[in-house]
């Protein structure tokens, strides 16, 4: 039985943000049997000896798969795909078109979408304007990018539903409460396509109703 560490208690702002919801996604999509050991966060359960020992930055998630533990949560839905052997192609080059993928949704695309949350978070009065006129720039290179990939694709690395979707899925949930997607249909009729999965509908309600928040409201 896989034991993931994910969110009970957090502040409400991170509410739906945060990234245990990968790792459930995964679970949820592969079928491997699992719990959750729901973590108070604002009760400092993540600053705790015991938690340190195995969640080396002292995030959530973090997965124990009978003695085995994996943190972060790229490392951990790529876990779950290879040892279910689902998500993920059995060749060495489809598998390695879907970890290109993955790297791509967190290294590249990620990478600049959260430093947009980053600077509206600690730079509110835009006192370094040259970032927020670049960012935005840089987060629609990207989205075009995605939308020349997109053009003749169903879903991201192959023909098929993979963990690098869930990935890229999970960073581009970061802009739904603004326009970034908006210029590019594609990509934006991808993210719907990932979110309408039924894995994924479950993953949101099991996490709604730990956190005892509604599901529309993080939606």
């Amino acid at each position: 039985m896989i034991t993931l560490y994910g969110f009970g208690r957090i502040f409400p702002e991170g509410h739906g943000e945060t990234k245990d919801l990968w790792a459930q996604w995964a679970l949820e999509e592969t079928g491997l049997p699992y719990r959750v050991h729901a973590l108070d966060h604002t009760g400092g359960e993540l600053d705790g000896d015991a938690y340190r020992r195995i969640s080396p930055f002292r995030q959530a998630p973090v997965i124990d798969d009978d003695g085995f533990v994996v943190a972060e949560s790229a490392a951990i839905a790529l876990y779950l795909a290879e040892k279910a052997g689902k998500l993920i192609p059995g060749d060495v080059a489809g598998r390695t078109r879907v970890v290109q993928w993955c790297f791509a949704a967190v290294g590249t695309v990620g990478t600049t979408l959260v430093s947009l949350d980053l600077i509206g978070m600690f730079d509110p009065g835009k006192r370094a304007a040259k970032l927020h006129a670049e960012l935005p720039k840089l987060a629609a290179r990207w989205l075009g990018d995605l939308e020349r990939r997109l053009d003749d694709r169903e879903w991201i690395a192959c023909a098929d539903f993979t963990v690098a979707d869930i990935m890229m899925a999970g960073v581009l949930r970061g802009t739904r409460k603004t326009d970034l997607m908006e210029p590019f249909p594609k990509v934006k009729a991808y993210f719907e396509r990932c979110l309408a999965r039924p894995a994924w509908q479950r993953t949101l309600a099991l996490y709604a109703e730990r956190l005892g928040v509604s599901v529309d409201d993080i939606r």
